[in-house]
């Protein structure tokens, strides 16, 4: 039986120290912290903690749109 996968960087603490340093949208909130730590999350999950994050430090954050496209 293989242990839980465990990151070798606090993740939240990363997300923490990023919204402190920019004013960026989520998507390339994401991409830094991809870099700084290395996660494997998915894309949604760092996406719910970077919101929260933000809302807890009382931060506005730019949420990106896929749909650029759509009218």
């Amino acid at each position: 039986m293989q242990p839980p996968h465990r990151e070798p960087t606090d993740v939240a603490a990363v997300i923490d120290k990023i919204l402190s340093e920019h004013r960026i949208s989520v998507k390339a909130t994401i991409a830094m912290l991809r870099q700084r730590t290395g996660t494997e999350r998915s894309d949604a999950d760092l996406e719910g903690l970077i919101i929260k994050k933000a809302a807890v430090r009382g931060i506005s954050i730019i949420h990106d749109r896929d749909d650029a496209g759509s009218t």
